[in-house]
């Protein structure tokens, strides 16, 4: 899933969600302004490696980073951020593990638009249709048409695996 959104003045990203789930909680089931339509979006596995690869982690950690300015050096020179944020359940309510959120920014852009995409499928009709189950109490019903998702091996030096693994 994908959702674009400035972080600040300097520095616009795009961001890939991975869960669905947590898209879901982000752009409010299709129903949040300006994010009315949800896309799946289905990438070459190498060109997502590559991004984790070249990622830096989106806010400071000092057991990844000696101090703020070691952190803040690499994240400028990194094409990708990797945040790491609670897993959502059919209610959207936060689950006790995390779901990569990447961030995409520069070549990582490029790449990602002219290179990595392999499909693009509209899922905002599935996304309504999950939710009306949602709010009917049909939770079973609501599961069942959720798209199959797998743990993905990171590839080694994530960013921030060694805290969510």
């Amino acid at each position: 899933m994908i959702s674009g959104r400035q972080k600040d003045y300097e520095q616009c990203l795009t961001w890939i969600k991975p869960s669905f789930l947590w898209m879901m909680y982000r752009c409010g089931w299709g129903a949040k302004a300006d994010q009315e339509t949800v896309l799946a979006v289905e990438i070459d596995r190498g060109g997502f490696d590559w991004a984790l690869r070249n990622a830096c982690l989106s806010h400071h950690d000092p057991d990844e980073h000696p101090d703020r300015g070691a952190w803040q050096r690499q994240l400028k020179g990194t094409p990708a951020r990797v945040q790491w944020d609670p897993e959502r359940d059919l209610r959207l309510q936060a689950l006790p593990y995390r779901s990569l959120q990447l961030g995409l920014a520069g070549e990582a852009s490029r790449r990602y638009a002219d290179e990595w995409t392999v499909a693009i499928t509209d899922v905002t009709p599935l996304a309504h249709e999950i939710h009306a189950r949602v709010r009917a109490g049909d939770l079973a019903a609501a599961a069942a048409l959720l798209p199959e998702e797998r743990p993905y091996p990171a590839p080694e030096g994530t960013p921030g695996l060694g805290r969510v693994s």
